[in-house]
């Protein structure tokens, strides 16, 4: 339905009536797809699956990739991803976006002028530029459409501290620095930044800038190479929760709570570096907790 409402045909003839117009938050993906299933549009879909909300997606780019690496990448044609959006948000409906890996200056100039155009949002950007195992997912030349055209449309942009230098040209590896980037990357646009601190030597921290004042999140730093898709996560679940009308700040909390659990529950496969697991908030709550170890329930 294009408000969202979705049919819950459980129960009595006068139950169902009553509650035949559920409101389902309506999460837009433009993103590219990860053929191992770690990261990408898959793990977007299973976070904001995950976070209660309906996912639809927009594909830039193919990529034939493991746990291992990315093997080949293929671009979507930039009017095909502008069709995918239009038909989903024309029918649908969407109450966040969130993008990904967007490969070109043309299909970025695309999605901008799209998510412009149709006054789409809150957006949520995650600047993707590399993968896990070190493979470009964004040209060179990309970077500055990114800047000038997408960015200044974002509620919130979650760069990593490699994407941050790349934004702003300086070197980050202090929490001091991370709170001049974020300066400097909201002075392009943004409404909000957070600069992610997983890869600081000593502490775990990402860095919310509003503005006006700054908000650390620290966590655990939990010793594994399982964190494919991490990233995606993080971004995903941020647009999930601001889908559901909740601020910036509850969002990027909500988000940091679901993506700490969610390394914590890494899965060891593939023979690189296996991905986080969004889905294990469910899991734990249908009691599968040992899914990993082999003995989940046949």
């Amino acid at each position: 339905m294009e408000d969202g409402t979705v049919a819950d045909m459980t129960g009595s003839a006068s139950q169902r009536e009553g509650r035949s117009r559920m409101k389902i938050p309506r999460v837009l993906i433009i993103a590219g797809s990860d053929s191992g299933g770690g990261a990408g549009i898959q793990a977007d879909l299973k976070t904001v699956s995950a976070l209660g909300a309906f996912g639809m997606t927009a594909i830039t780019a193919l990529t034939a990739q493991n746990t291992t690496g990315v093997y080949g990448v293929l671009e979507i044609e930039p009017k095909f991803v502008v069709k995918q959006i239009e038909v989903c948000v024309s029918d649908i409906g969407c109450d966040a976006v969130k993008t990904g890996m967007l490969a070109s200056t043309a299909i970025i100039d695309a999605v901008a002028a799209t998510i412009s155009s149709h006054k789409l949002g809150p957006l949520v950007v995650d600047p993707v530029m590399i993968a896990k195992s070190g493979a470009p997912l964004l040209k060179p030349d990309a970077i500055a459409a990114l800047k000038n055209k997408l960015l200044p449309l974002a509620a919130v942009v979650t760069p990593n501290l490699h994407e941050a230098g790349a934004l702003t040209g300086r070197e980050i590896k202090t929490l001091a620095q991370m709170k001049e980037a974020a300066q400097a990357i909201r002075d392009l646009g943004p409404e909000n930044v957070v600069v992610k601190g997983g890869h600081l030597e000593n502490i775990a921290a990402d860095l919310l800038y509003d503005g006006r004042e700054f908000t650390e999140f620290r966590a655990e730093r939990i010793d594994t190479k399982n964190t494919h898709g991490t990233g995606c996560i993080f971004a995903s679940a941020i647009a999930a929760n601001l889908a559901r009308k909740k601020t910036v700040r509850e969002s990027v909390t909500a988000a940091k709570d679901f993506i700490t659990a969610a390394i914590r529950a890494g899965l060891a496969i593939g023979k690189g570096y296996g991905p986080a697991d969004p889905m294990a908030v469910l899991y734990r709550r249908a009691g599968l907790d040992g899914r990993v170890a082999g003995t989940l329930p046949r």
